[in-house]
């Protein structure tokens, strides 16, 4: 399997991971008013409840994870522009809860790494490291 292969199948996958992720997480957020945290956790912040921050991570982070895995599978020219637009979602929206809960969590770590997985691997898609080859047109070259 070539190195472009294999980077592309990654990207799908750590797509799909936090497509369901921050859908599910989301949405049980949203359900559970919080996932068992106390509503003091946003003190200081501009939230008197989990209903807009479940609705950011539903629609923003989870809409862009879910736009690019469709972009993705489809293997639309837009796929790596939109994977980077979901990448960089998934590390503003954990820096920025990390902030307003004043705390950091192993589960956060493991989102931080995937939002900054997948900036990766459109950088190597793109070209920029010299395991994975350019189309003759500058592009990158996908995977058939």
């Amino acid at each position: 399997m070539r190195w472009t292969s294999v980077a592309w199948w990654s990207l799908v996958g750590v797509t799909g991971f936090s497509v369901l992720s921050a859908l599910g997480g989301g949405v049980a957020m949203l359900v559970t008013n919080g996932l068992g945290m106390p509503v003091s956790a946003l003190d200081g912040s501009v939230f008197d409840s989990f209903v807009a921050p479940s609705l950011v991570l539903v629609l923003v982070v989870g809409g862009t994870q879910a736009l690019a895995m469709v972009l993705l599978v489809l293997r639309r020219a837009t796929a790596l522009l939109w994977s980077a637009v979901a990448g960089f979602a998934m590390v503003i929206w954990i820096i920025v809860e990390t902030v307003v809960i004043r705390g950091f969590s192993v589960l956060q770590g493991i989102y931080l790494v995937t939002g900054l997985a997948q900036l990766a691997l459109v950088i190597a898609l793109l070209g920029v490291v010299s395991w994975v080859p350019r189309s003759r047109w500058g592009a990158p070259a996908l995977p058939l």
